[in-house]
């Protein structure tokens, strides 16, 4: 039998693990409820399983599965945030976005308008990837409703680039797209994590010009998890904020199945230390992509993933 817990909001959550085992009941995430099982809803996690945008090893597809099944293993109550997730609003799985694996600019559109269906009554989208070709399209609706936000971007790229092998929709392409649209706010969205080797000088000049910042991994010996949050905090003030998070912001050793490691990566203690800090930013939509459940080892990425979900629904919740 199916139990869930509904507290005196009336809001529907996930089961027990003490009285129904997580090995047990529903494929959504966390076993939360899907989006035909509730009146009303605060946050959705919609999965778009699309990959058709890599340029190394594919695979992210399978994400929203493999994020899904690990998120199995969440529970009700942040003792950090001291927040219940699932019971301060509620929050449902809202399935995957049916978007074409064969060609990316149908997918793109598709992803535009389930998004603007999604968020008619007004909620907020958590969003599993799939490849980070997704941001385009979902700063594109997340636009329509707050105008241009501050986007903080967590990855090892900078995805700024203009075109791969001639196509202008990739995995490494979406905030050159995003900044043409006027979909961000230039000096109030930065990235984070930034690494590796680069195709020549011209990629980090390039970007400073779209209006990013760049706070790298190394500066995490020097300033720490508490100065990474007050550096996001000041680059984006009050601003409505979206997150975007590339699963290989983490090091390999953390995050092994993604299309594009690179060494030198965050701890996942340090990347959740640092969204836990971001309690206060006023978030509007968040994504986490490029899982490709494939190349793990145990569900490690997968585990991060569905922990990084956790903390950015516990920074939805309601305080109070």
């Amino acid at each position: 039998m199916d139990v869930r817990f509904t507290d005196s909001a009336g809001i529907l959550g996930p089961p027990d693990g003490r009285s129904f085992p997580r090995f047990m009941g529903p494929s959504t995430f966390a076993r939360l409820p899907r989006l035909d099982q509730v009146t009303a809803w605060d946050v959705a996690v919609m999965g778009v399983p699309l990959d058709i945008g890599t340029s190394y090893r594919p695979g992210a597809r399978f994400g929203p599965i493999g994020i899904r099944q690990a998120a199995r293993t969440l529970r009700s109550w942040h003792p950090v945030l001291e927040v219940a997730p699932f019971g301060a609003q509620q929050v449902v799985d809202a399935g995957d976005v049916a978007c074409s694996t064969f060609v990316i600019e149908d997918a793109i559109e598709a992803i535009d308008r389930a998004a603007a269906e999604l968020t008619t009554g007004g909620g907020r989208i958590l969003t599993l990837g799939g490849d980070h070709t997704i941001a385009y399209p979902l700063l594109r609706e997340v636009y329509r409703r707050h105008g241009p936000v501050a986007l903080v971007h967590f990855d090892a790229h900078v995805d700024t680039y203009d075109t791969y092998m001639g196509a202008p929709y990739t995995h490494g392409t979406p905030f050159r797209r995003a900044s043409e649209e006027g979909l961000f706010i230039p000096g109030h969205s930065m990235h984070v994590g930034i690494r590796g080797s680069k195709y020549g000088p011209e990629d980090l000049s390039e970007d400073a010009g779209f209006g990013f910042s760049v706070l790298g991994t190394w500066e995490i010996e020097t300033i720490g998890i508490s100065g990474y949050i007050e550096r996001i905090a000041e680059r984006v003030g009050d601003r409505p904020v979206y997150l975007s998070i590339d699963i290989d912001v983490l090091d390999p050793a953390f995050a092994p199945a993604t299309g594009t490691p690179e060494a030198g990566g965050f701890t996942s203690r340090e990347l959740l230390g640092i969204l836990r800090g971001l309690r206060d930013v006023h978030l509007v939509g968040a994504d986490i992509v490029e899982v490709a459940p494939i190349y793990d080892h145990a569900e490690i990425t997968s585990i991060a993933a569905a922990n990084v979900a956790y903390e950015l629904l516990s920074m939805m919740a309601p305080v109070g």
